[in-house]
């Protein structure tokens, strides 16, 4: 649609975190476990993430549940703390240190039962990552790709810190005329399920454009699904018009 326009790659910056997106997270970090608050939408569509990255993770033979997870920019610790919870080694890092403290704190607060998974949190990016060349089996990134600086290289570098055989989890909104108007019009200004500012949509992602990102990479998009507000609530399917999650392979 003439509304969409072209994904341009920046190049200025050396390292994908933007300190204004950072600062934004970071004046939210106490309300972040708060479920009717400004993180509301993120808890409303956790459960159907966590259990369609699960499935995906169970269909690769070679898996299995003391594979490490990576999760990228964590926040306070939503996906990080739902997949430890099923059993997997999960590393959130998120560059905001007030979100970190938040994730600690929740963590503390609601400890991990016996027997499950671990799950530590580090303030960083992923290019210190690269530098100290670790490595992933998976690595998660989920609502977070339209808040870095240089989409197509952060792919790049998420491509590089994995595993020969890995996945990489991507969610986000893609870039249309219906995405302006439910996921930043109705989302921020009519409906406040997110703070005014969280999104901009000229950031957004088309889902051709994270594919020729991925290809770019190495990578291919190995599944991908639409998540979609219904009368009954939030569902996966195949409609990627506003909302997606997608999986990249090497």
């Amino acid at each position: 649609m003439a509304i969409s326009e072209p994904f341009t790659s920046e190049t200025s910056s050396p390292h994908s975190v933007i300190q204004d997106e950072v600062n934004h997270f970071n004046a939210l970090a106490d309300q972040w476990w708060d479920r009717k608050g400004p993180m509301s939408a993120l808890h409303e569509i956790n459960s159907l993430r966590i259990e369609w990255i699960e499935r995906i993770i169970k269909d690769f033979s070679w898996s299995d549940p003391s594979s490490q997870i990576l999760d990228v920019g964590c926040g306070a610790g939503l996906v990080s703390e739902g997949l430890a919870k099923k059993g997997y080694h999960v590393l959130g890092i998120d560059a905001a240190s007030e979100v970190i403290r938040a994730a600690q704190a929740h963590l503390k607060q609601s400890p991990l039962y016996p027997g499950k998974g671990s799950l530590n949190y580090r303030i960083g990016n992923v290019e210190e990552l690269l530098k100290e060349k670790q490595s992933f089996e998976i690595i998660t990134a989920l609502e977070l790709i339209e808040h870095v600086h240089n989409p197509e290289q952060f792919i790049k570098n998420l491509a590089d810190l994995l595993q020969p055989k890995g996945m990489i989890f991507i969610s986000t909104l893609n870039r249309n005329i219906q995405s302006f108007l439910f996921a930043k019009v109705a989302a921020e200004y009519l409906t406040r399920k997110l703070p005014i500012g969280t999104h901009q949509w000229k950031k957004f992602i088309t889902p051709s454009e994270l594919g020729f990102m991925a290809s770019k990479a190495g990578l291919r998009v190995a599944h991908i699904r639409g998540i979609t507000w219904q009368p009954n609530g939030w569902k996966l399917d195949s409609n990627v018009k506003i909302n997606y999650i997608a999986c990249l392979t090497n």
